[in-house]
């Protein structure tokens, strides 16, 4: 018995640092499997410069240099990714992956089809996202109902939940508080609110360090500090190597930091009902992401219904389609 709780401890602990690893630090200039996973490329030079792009697409296991937003524009058009029709028709969205957005979208003076870009960019990365916290959510459901019928849960699983339990920062074995955290945020809200933040795409923290949703940080590494911070402040806005640590961060923040308790009550509250995850209403409950309070809500109600993005709340990425909808927790 003491050997197997020793080598349990141990894998436990090797389980731990490899998803922490992978979360945190995503690994550079690698590729996988084109039908399981949508690959992460890093730029090559630094963050600052306006090295070129790479975007890689798992449909097809190709991948584009894009050095600006017109060679970008040319890739969109080659994997045939029409944003309006995923708006209007609910297209399939490829599985691609920029690593940063171009150095010169802000000079598109189409406001138009600026934000096509800038929505178009982050929209697979987010669904992306969604897509593993679903299949963490369906094996959670297994686990639970094993545990309901009273059936032995594996090994492996036990320390799957552990591992869980201490990423989403709940009591191990309260599968409930688990249930409420590991869950997706709505492609309208998210969209909303990477615009909103990275005034779509220009800012210079999303520019220099691939912050799409402007993270404060108080730590002194890997950080860009605001230029008009006020007299006292010690913040920082968070750096990530590419964009799609950006939106995984985001996520995390939203169904783990305290000051978003409403927002996970709220969208509990949809699951239970079986209704949709509504961008709209739980945009509402996110009064505190900002110092705007109800002028940055309002900001958002707008940005979701002048773009149509509530229509987003069912876009899919091909390939792999998303798991169903499971029963509410």
């Amino acid at each position: 018995m003491k050997f197997e709780h020793g080598a349990l401890g141990i894998l436990a602990c090797v389980i731990t640092a490899l998803i922490g690893l992978n979360v945190m630090v995503p690994p550079h200039n690698t590729t996988s499997a084109p039908d399981q996973v949508m690959n992460m490329v890093t730029a090559s030079g630094p963050r600052s410069s306006p090295a070129e792009n790479l975007l890689d697409s798992a449909n097809t296991a190709e991948t584009w240099r894009v050095k600006n937003s017109q060679s970008l524009w040319k890739a969109y058009r080659r994997l045939n990714y029409d944003f309006k029709a995923v708006v209007e028709d609910d297209a399939l969205v490829p599985r691609v992956a920029l690593t940063k957005l171009p150095h010169d979208i802000g000079a598109i003076s189409e406001v138009k089809k600026r934000k096509a870009m800038f929505f178009k960019t982050v929209l697979p990365l987010v669904l992306k996202v969604n897509e593993q916290i679903r299949a963490d959510r369906r094996k959670l459901w297994e686990i639970r109902y094993r545990r309901a019928m009273g059936l032995a849960i594996p090994a492996v699983d036990r320390l799957w939940l552990a591992v869980a339990a201490e990423r989403y920062r709940v009591k191990r074995g309260n599968m409930k508080a688990l249930f409420k955290r590991m869950d997706i945020v709505p492609p309208s809200l998210a969209l909303a609110q990477a615009a909103e933040e990275s005034g779509w795409g220009t800012s210079r923290f999303v520019q220099e360090g691939n912050a799409i949703f402007g993270q404060w940080t108080f730590s002194t590494q890997d950080v860009l500090v605001p230029e008009q911070r006020e007299d006292g402040k010690s913040h920082g806005i968070k750096v990530f190597d590419n964009l799609a640590a950006s939106v995984r961060a985001y996520m995390h923040n939203l169904n783990t930091h305290r000051a978003y308790r409403e927002f996970r009550a709220t969208r509990s509250v949809m699951r239970r009902h079986g209704a949709p995850l509504d961008g709209l209403v739980l945009a509402a409950k996110l009064r505190r992401y900002s110092g705007r309070g109800w002028e940055y809500i309002l900001s958002l109600k707008s940005i979701i219904l002048g773009n149509k993005l509530r229509s987003l709340d069912d876009a899919r990425l091909r390939d792999k389609p998303a798991p169903q909808e499971e029963p509410a927790a």
